[in-house]
């Protein structure tokens, strides 16, 4: 039978052995990692985020640049985008699961807001004018909507994701393919199939370019 002290030693070992099979290292191996070696710049793109873009029919236009546009980005956990908001033109409900995001308006006047989860469902919004900066959590349902019916408005959102992905509530909910059956959706919003095959049929476009 082990000694206690032997017992004692053990349980230090493996202590440490498993804390050595936890740890990280916090900063990259390297100093980056191309995730496209065939492009033509890994570090660079001719992107004219200074450039108006054409809206659609919610009136806005998401430009993301993530890893695909710069190769270099890879492992860096880090994107940028410009959004372009025509008069009344808003980004609507969406979540971006891969990524926190943290948004500045250089142009015009913004409506934002983003929701806490379940089961308080809080809603903290702001109205930000031109140098105001808001962040939305990772995850978590947010907008932004233009109140001006005259002037158009323009962020620059960065993302803490190479690939932040971007999940419409409106496009997944009602646009999903094949549908998601109407009888599930008219319980779940708590109105009549008719209201549900009405909005299954309208047409869901996507503002992220």
């Amino acid at each position: 039978m082990a000694s206690p002290s032997s017992l004692c030693l053990l349980a230090a070992l493996l202590a440490l052995i498993s804390w050595q099979a936890m740890a990280s290292d916090p900063s990259p191996l390297q100093d980056f990692c191309v995730a496209d070696m065939h492009s033509p710049d890994h570090f660079f793109k001719a992107a004219k985020l200074d450039t108006p873009r054409k809206t659609n029919k919610v009136r806005s236009n998401i430009t993301l640049i993530n890893v695909t546009q710069i190769p270099g980005l890879n492992t860096f956990g880090i994107s940028i985008a410009r959004i372009d908001y025509a008069p009344l033109g808003q980004n609507p409900p969406h979540t971006h699961p891969r990524a926190t995001e943290i948004l500045t308006v250089v142009e015009g006047t913004l409506y934002v807001g983003f929701i806490t989860s379940n089961p308080n469902n809080m809603l903290f919004s702001k109205v930000l004018n031109k140098g105001d900066v808001f962040m939305f959590p990772q995850g978590l349902i947010h907008f932004q909507f233009n109140p001006n019916p005259h002037q158009p408005a323009v962020a620059i959102a960065a993302l803490s994701s190479q690939n932040p992905g971007a999940i419409t509530i409106a496009n997944a909910v009602f646009g999903s393919k094949p549908p998601i059956s109407d009888e599930v959706l008219a319980k779940a919003f708590q109105v009549e199939k008719g209201t549900i095959d009405w909005l299954q049929a309208q047409f869901w476009e996507n503002n992220h370019y």
